[in-house]
């Protein structure tokens, strides 16, 4: 038993070291792309820094989670709080995006040039598989839904910024104005399959996690 405990205490330990480098580096993320969104006047790349600070949430109830992870009934509360959490911030980003991108195509506003959010959804695109890769194997030793779910986001962050670094760059070497918002629209389906998944406390991780 104490080799088991011991075992659980380090993935404890890594879970939380990954989640608090997912909370800085979404922190920064979310402040340039937001930043960078509004100097742009772009949709997609604004929608990707509220999703980074909602990733910021989520990390932070992943943390809350795991430090809950010693008191039996206490995980099993934090594992459904923390899903319900995540879903229903992942909704209300959905609803966010679709508005914003409908007004934008019926405004036909076309976004500048943003060198600033390209690079920044192409470094996302390729620290983010790293990150929940890493965290998904927690998640799965641990047996939890709710680190898998966390997990999840991230993939799902990876996916964003591959539908947004697509859209930014037609927009600059095309100038096609319609992909901002139209990639903005793309990854609203995504958005709201998490967001009910969240909330109905469905498990993404199958069969994996009791």
């Amino acid at each position: 038993m104490t080799e088991i405990a011991g075992l659980r205490q380090n993935l404890v330990r890594r879970g939380l070291l990954l989640n608090y480098a997912t909370l800085g580096y979404n922190s920064l993320e979310g402040l340039i792309a937001i930043a960078a969104g509004l100097a742009a006047g772009s949709i997609a790349l604004l929608g990707f820094g509220l999703d980074s600070l909602i990733e910021v949430s989520a990390s932070l109830a992943a943390i809350w989670r795991l430090y809950r992870d010693r008191d039996q009934p206490g995980r099993a509360q934090a594992e459904q709080v923390t899903l319900r959490i995540i879903g229903a911030l992942f909704l209300a980003l959905a609803v966010y995006v679709t508005a914003d991108a409908i007004r934008a195509l019926f405004a036909r506003s076309a976004p500048d040039e943003s060198i600033v959010g390209i690079v920044l959804a192409a470094l996302s695109l390729a620290v983010m598989p790293l990150l929940a890769r890493a965290k998904r194997h927690v998640a799965l030793a641990m047996g939890s839904a709710a680190l898998a779910a966390e997990a999840r986001q991230t993939v799902f962050c990876t996916y964003l910024s591959a539908i947004l670094l697509a859209g930014l760059l037609l927009n600059a070497t095309v100038g096609w104005w319609w992909a901002d918002p139209a990639a903005a629209l793309v990854m609203v389906p995504i958005i709201a399959k998490e967001g009910v998944d969240g909330l109905r406390g469905r498990s993404v991780c199958g069969d994996c996690c009791p």
